[in-house]
């Protein structure tokens, strides 16, 4: 930077306590937020890159470095997309400032940061899964004195008990069940990823029962290992749409006899594997083993089912010491000192 121009910690410390409170007409929780952004920069400066605050400069802060600390958020203190994105959205203002000031010098930082976009918020809206009670309402239904019934029992149970996509169920075959002590799935998800899941006993005697019963399988020798287990009335391997059929047929009848329940307008497949993800939290399972468990790339996409209900958030969050009002501007953690505080010591 040359010669006169102010530091990164000198021209924060301007922002915050004149253009913020002054020109934009800035007060009270925002502007803390907004320290709280920069809190977070400069703790993940020193954690990551080994750079006390004083001795972060714009130029450390450009390349990949606000988008590895986006990411930091979201994979080490498990932040949600909306916090993610309120972290973005204040250094982002702060850039733009800095730009004005002095173009020459912040040019860069500016530059770098504008090309991260703002991340999709997935809205709670769109999870909608099954109480535990509707799951087993919906495992009442098929009839099993037919073959299709069958079927359709231990389909929905295992879509329930392994978190499996609509795609997994269709490709899976005998080869990818492992039976014994316990019985494990090999499902292969998107990007031909693969994990291995266990299901419960419950489960598993209702798939080996199918299997041996219902289809006839060797389900220890090789003549049926690469068969798929679940067939159409047509064809030896179901389609995602047939399991959407399936799924609706008997969501329609759950409807129709428990009017009080079943509240969402349209289910999917993908609601087993959410009320999994949901029920696992409830039971007090962390996220990080669901996120193995659906196969997430990211965990926060697992942190959506965080967001369902307060009370599964704050059970989550407990041990962070940090509810689920508080989350999207949380303060310092106690202990660490206030950052216009130390901005200001920069400036004297």
């Amino acid at each position: 930077m040359k010669k006169g121009s102010p530091s990164l910690l000198r021209l924060l410390a301007d922002y915050f306590e004149s253009y913020l409170p002054t020109v934009k007409g800035a007060s009270g929780n925002p502007i803390t937020s907004y320290q709280y952004a920069f809190a977070l920069l400069f703790e993940f400066m020193e954690s990551e890159k080994g750079l006390t605050a004083d001795k972060v400069s714009f130029d450390d802060l450009c390349g990949d470095s606000i988008l590895e600390f986006l990411q930091w958020l979201e994979e080490t203190r498990a932040c949600g997309i909306k916090t993610r994105n309120q972290r973005r959205a204040a250094i982002t203002s702060f850039a733009k400032y800095a730009a004005r000031r002095f173009s020459g010098e912040t040019l860069s930082f500016y530059s770098d940061i504008a090309r991260i976009p703002q991340k999709r918020v997935p809205k709670t809206s769109e999870i909608k899964y099954f109480t535990k009670d509707e799951v087993g309402i919906l495992l009442k239904l098929p009839n099993v004195a037919r073959r299709i019934g069958q079927r359709d029992i231990t389909m929905m149970a295992v879509l329930y008990s392994s978190g499996a996509r609509a795609q997994e169920i269709c490709d899976l075959t005998l080869n990818d069940i492992m039976f014994g002590k316990t019985t494990k799935l090999r499902l292969v998800g998107k990007g031909r990823k693969a994990r291995v899941v266990t299901i419960p006993g419950n489960c598993a005697k209702i798939l080996r029962d199918y299997l041996v019963s219902t289809r006839g399988f060797d389900i220890y020798g090789e003549r049926d290992r690469l068969r798929h287990i679940f067939p159409s009335q047509t064809h030896e391997k179901m389609s995602i749409s047939c399991v959407e059929e399936v799924i609706k047929k008997y969501v329609r009848i759950a409807k129709q006899a428990h009017p009080s329940m079943f509240r969402q307008n349209r289910y999917s497949p993908h609601s087993f594997r959410h009320s999994i993800a949901v029920h696992m939290l409830e039971c007090g399972e962390s996220i990080a083993v669901i996120k193995a468990f659906l196969g997430h790339a990211s965990i926060a996409t697992t942190m959506i089912y965080a967001s369902v209900t307060p009370e599964i958030a704050n059970r989550y969050l407990k041990d962070r010491d940090i509810g689920i009002d508080n989350l999207q501007d949380a303060p310092p953690h106690r202990g660490q000192p206030e950052l216009l505080s130390f901005l200001r010591k920069a400036k004297d």
